[in-house]
């Protein structure tokens, strides 16, 4: 199972930071992030962050990255203009 978040995080060292404290949680999943182009605001301007594993449980993935004051939202299928 493959989860896609969309989130506001926009520089290289946080992601760095998230992916490790993500792992520490949940060491079987492979998380990664790509980081987007943010000349437009936030969701079209976003980060995405690949949750992949047998499990994710995506509420706690959310509730963990908003206690650390991340935007979190699953991907959804929309068209920025």
């Amino acid at each position: 199972m493959v989860e896609v978040f969309m989130t506001n995080v926009k520089s290289e060292i946080l992601s760095i930071e998230i992916i490790q404290f993500l792992k520490i949680q949940y060491p079987h999943l492979k998380i990664n992030f790509d980081l987007e182009d943010f000349n437009k605001p936030y969701p079209c301007g976003h980060s995405i962050l690949r949750c992949e594993g047998e499990i994710v449980d995506t509420n706690a993935i959310f509730l963990q990255l908003k206690n650390r004051g991340i935007i979190c939202k699953l991907l959804e299928d929309k068209i920025c203009l």
